[in-house]
């Protein structure tokens, strides 16, 4: 009520069902809020392209429709990023879903935004920062090709892509 300007809620999700959804979702609009809304659902945490595609779909259909009317400009997915080479079989594909959900979310959602946390994806390096911070810089470079709006991210953790060595940007694209 009080503050200038938009605000953004951090956030909203179908974790406990659509009706709970709902009644968030439109107490956010009448506040005149964005609003986060998490890739998460009664069955869990979206953790793969299809899951993630499910979720938001659904989450954007009830939010535009005729029930909660949320403009699509302040819907903003947070598709879940993973942390990538951790060597179980199953986080193979994790950087590539979310790249390829984000695509998705790009050609068929209108209006809505795509972030996420971006230092999830090099858990797997914690202790060695220059992996990490190439890791964070080539991750962030290929989401936004792909139509990531927004990430949270550390920028003192943060290499320039062009800057990446190449042999070490290689390896982290690899």
């Amino acid at each position: 009520k009080c503050v200038q300007g938009k605000c953004v809620v951090n956030s909203i999700s179908l974790k406990v069902g659509e009706e709970r959804f709902i009644w968030e979702a439109k107490r956010v609009k009448k506040y005149g809020a964005a609003a986060i809304i998490m890739a998460f659902d009664e069955d869990g945490q979206a953790d793969n392209y299809e899951r993630r595609v499910e979720i938001v779909k659904r989450s954007y259909d009830l939010l535009v429709g005729p029930k909660i009317g949320f403009a699509p400009q302040d819907i903003i997915f947070d598709l879940n990023i993973f942390p990538v080479a951790t060597g179980i079989e199953e986080h193979r594909k994790n950087a590539l879903d979310f790249f390829q959900a984000t695509r998705w979310v790009r050609e068929n959602l209108p209006g809505a935004h795509v972030s996420g946390g971006v230092s999830n994806v090099s858990f797997s390096f914690r202790g060695n920062n220059p992996m990490r911070e190439a890791m964070h810089s080539a991750f962030l470079y290929h989401a936004i090709g792909e139509g990531m709006d927004m990430g949270i991210v550390n920028p003192a953790m943060l290499e320039i892509y062009d800057d990446i060595p190449k042999d070490l940007l290689e390896r982290v694209e690899d």
